[in-house]
């Protein structure tokens, strides 16, 4: 009940407006990473990366992911990267899947308004495909998983390439 009253809120107030929705940068040059650094998250999400786009820059703005804490952490990791400079061009908020209560932390108010206020696109990939959290409506765009998270700011170097040579062969 605490989840659907603080998601009706948040939308009255226009937080999950698809028209505040920013699209993906299709060649990102610096990609923002908030998870915790003992999760799996992390591993499956930077073995994406490295496999995909071995070229770009991974940022890692660490937090926990779950318990009391964990929503303030995720808020300063958020504002962390917000702060970078040169900015990174998009933002990956991960976590891998558990109990409601596990991803508790996902549904914080304070956590909402960041993300939405955040400068650059973030893409939530939180838990595993049947779950939502506040994060999810909030973020630019919501993927079922972590992995998932990654390749949809990362089209994979081989595609690159293969654009390159149709362009060479006219």
């Amino acid at each position: 009940e605490q989840f659907l009253q603080r998601k009706a809120k948040l939308e009255a107030e226009g937080l999950f407006d698809p028209a505040r929705k920013r699209s993906l940068p299709s060649m990102p040059r610096a990609i923002g990473l908030v998870t915790s650094t003992g999760a799996a998250a992390l591993h499956d999400v930077v073995t994406a990366l490295r496999r995909r786009v071995p070229h770009i820059s991974v940022v890692l703005s660490p937090a926990a992911v779950q318990g009391a804490n964990a929503p303030a952490e995720l808020v300063r990791a958020l504002h962390a990267l917000y702060a970078m400079q040169p900015p990174v061009d998009v933002i990956l908020l991960v976590r891998g899947g558990g109990s409601i209560e596990d991803l508790w932390a996902f549904n914080d108010e304070t956590l909402a308004r960041t993300i939405a206020q955040s400068p650059v696109p973030i893409v939530s990939g939180v838990g595993h495909e049947t779950d939502f959290t506040i994060a999810d409506f909030c973020a630019d765009l919501r993927a079922p998983t972590p992995t998932a998270a990654a390749e949809l700011v990362s089209a994979s170097q081989e595609l690159w390439l293969g654009a390159l040579g149709l362009i060479e062969e006219v």
